[in-house]
């Protein structure tokens, strides 16, 4: 032991300034394992943050799990460090740490851990990180606010599936080899992936997660992991992954009570466990916390190269009583509901953020009305790059879930969402969330005969990609996944041999195309200036029209949506100048299913003393899209 302890120290004071400051925004490159050769020796630096225990061991299988052979020495405000030679990559290790009173608490993986165990194995897995192989970039632009942005939610567990039942997962190397080129096909330009940090519950989805360093060993190696993201990055799709900073479960081998004290937590129960999810809360009240917290966001962009993070659950991070009865929490030293640490600790993680990696961005999954969550910290906002517009989802299902011959009395919840549309940089989510817990599929939610849902779930897809806003849709909902979303089984791919799903498919892609090709669908889908309404007020035919406009003068693209199972012969739509305007998408094609009802390709304007209008037929349970020849 003695032996081990002659060897220089692994933290550098200024390590340890930086540590105890809040400010070392690589710990990862410090804390954790390490393969390397400390004056002539291989071995494995281990350090890990227990500041209240009284003794702290590294047990592994490098000496046969026996916390008596490699005891840590503490440095600082309690780093504890040791250099174990002859451990290498690919060894499994824990922590084994005595609280003061002389309690050993149960083996604790390592927090910082860049692998982990298959669960229900619970140990921390040695990796080379210097070996691990650099993904090539996205395209510079991918998440420019005046790009295209259609977002494929994957669960990689449930996507695809192989074995004569659909019983084994694909690995990360099967999941590169047909994802990417999945989502290329379907024209989606990012793939967002439900939490990949390592989590022991399937039935979580990732949502808790013990492992935040390590990506899950369910399906490969961090270095498979890393291949996987260049695959996605060759064939020009962005990777967003859903990170988890709000809360993290109790498990015993996790940060619960890490060193025998509420470390990670409040000790608190009305701060530091939420009331839903049976969780805890970190404490964002402390710096080594929120260092630790901030150094993982960075973490995936630096190590991995992703493109961005979604942050789940932001409201429950932003309200002290999210959720909780009368005085079941603790105001704030203003007397507040709101976490003041926890805005904080969101404004600093994406200055740091955009600061280190300008074409990144981060989104916010935020159900509230809170101001200015994607307006920049220097404005007082929050400083992320997207919102989740949940309000526009909620409304608009709950319309499209009426029959057609209510809709005329909701007619407000199609208009609402422009009165707030550009308060935001908005997406317009229809995720994993809207297809569980018995909300239905989203096809599942359409009204009528087996035609009218699948014209409706056509109507619906193409007026969400009409509307101001960034697209997001989760896997199964592109080719009308009938039945909820479950996390064990395969996606219905056989499905596809129907007509009808096929049908929704093809229009998805179709769509994915009209919207990245036509400037005036993306190009000003955060500004106010790039919409015009041109019909509101016709809720007896539950029909709307819109104009959609590009920066330039030409760019310009009429919506017409109707919600009614009934045709509608000559309306007559104002558009901003004369000529020709082609039929550049028409959900009703036979293509898609539909009865192919729809005006011979292209229509040419009438004019009248006010403006140019079109005189059009609409289809059915249907939206047509039209862009000028010019």
């Amino acid at each position: 032991m003695n032996q081990v302890h002659r060897i220089p120290p692994i933290l550098s004071e200024f390590d340890l300034y930086l540590l105890g400051e809040g400010n070392h925004l690589k710990l990862y490159d410090k804390l954790g394992a390490h393969p390397m050769d400390m004056e002539g020796v291989a071995g494995v630096a281990f350090v890990v943050w227990a500041p209240n225990a009284q003794r702290v061991s590294v047990v592994g299988d490098f000496n046969a799990w026996d916390g008596r052979r490699h005891v840590m020495q503490v440095r600082g405000t309690g780093y504890w460090e040791i250099f174990v030679p002859g451990a290498r990559a690919g060894d499994k290790y824990k922590y084994e740490i005595m609280a003061h009173g002389g309690a050993l608490l149960p083996l604790k993986s390592d927090p910082v851990a860049f692998s982990g165990e298959m669960r229900p194995s619970t140990a921390s897995v040695v990796v080379d990180a210097a070996a691990l192989p650099r993904p090539s970039p996205a395209p510079a632009s991918v998440n420019a606010i005046d790009r295209p942005m259609s977002i494929y939610e994957v669960h990689l567990g449930s996507w695809r599936r192989k074995g004569d039942n659909g019983q084994f997962w694909l690995n990360y190397r099967e999941i590169a080899e047909q994802l990417p080129a999945y989502c290329a096909d379907m024209g989606f330009t990012h793939v967002e992936l439900l939490p990949v940090s390592e989590h022991p519950f399937d039935g979580s989805w990732g949502y808790q997660p013990t492992g935040l360093f390590a990506p899950t060993s369910r399906f490969g190696t961090p270095g498979e992991f890393a291949l996987m993201i260049d695959a996605f990055h060759k064939a020009g799709i962005g990777v967003l992954l859903d990170w988890v900073p709000g809360h993290f479960p109790d498990d015993p081998h996790g940060l619960a009570n890490f060193d025998g004290t509420a470390l990670y937590e409040h000790a608190d129960p009305r701060q530091g466990r939420h009331m839903d999810w049976g969780t805890l809360i970190y404490n964002y009240g402390r710096v080594e916390v929120t260092n630790f917290l901030i150094a993982n966001a960075l973490f995936w962009l630096e190590r991995y190269g992703v493109d961005g993070l979604r942050v789940d659950a932001v409201a429950s991070m932003l309200y002290l009583d999210y959720s909780r009865p009368a005085g079941g929490w603790v105001p704030n030293k203003e007397g507040g509901r709101e976490n003041i640490e926890a805005v904080a600790f969101l404004r600093r993680t994406n200055s740091e953020l955009f600061g280190q990696f300008p074409n990144a961005t981060t989104a916010a999954e935020e159900s509230t009305a809170w101001p200015m969550v994607s307006r920049p910290v220097d404005w007082g906002g929050l400083g992320f790059g997207y919102k989740w517009n949940m309000g526009w989802m909620h409304d608009t299902l709950d319309y499209i879930s009426k029959d057609p011959i209510y809709r005329k009395h909701e007619h407000g919840k199609i208009l609402f969402g422009l009165h707030y549309a550009f308060s935001e940089n908005f997406i317009l989510p229809l995720s994993h969330d809207e297809v569980v817990h018995g909300k239905r599929s989203i096809l599942g939610r359409m009204p009528g005969d087996p035609w009218q849902k699948f014209a409706n779930l056509r109507a619906y897809y193409a007026f969400m990609f009409g509307h101001p806003g960034k697209k997001l849709m989760f896997m199964g909902s592109e080719f009308g996944q009938p039945t909820e979303w479950n996390h064990d089984i395969s996606l219905p791919w056989h499905l596809l041999k129907d007509p009808a799903h096929a049908g929704i498919q093809h229009l998805v892609r179709d769509l994915n195309k009209l919207y990245r090709d036509t400037p005036a669908l993306h190009a000003l889908d955060c500004d106010p200036t790039g919409f015009e309404w041109l019909i509101t007020d016709d809720a007896a035919n539950s029909t709307f029209a819109w104009l959609r406009k590009g920066k330039n003068p030409t760019e310009r693209c009429v919506v017409v949506v109707n919600f009614t199972p009934q045709v509608i012969h000559d309306y007559r739509v104002r558009v901003p100048f004369a000529g020709k305007w082609r039929e550049a998408l028409n959900t009703d094609a036979t293509l898609y299913g539909g009865g192919n009802v729809g005006n011979a390709g292209a229509v040419s304007t009438v004019v009248t003393r006010d403006s140019p209008e079109l005189h059009i037929v609409i289809p059915p349970l249907a939206a047509i899209f039209f862009v000028p020849e010019v």
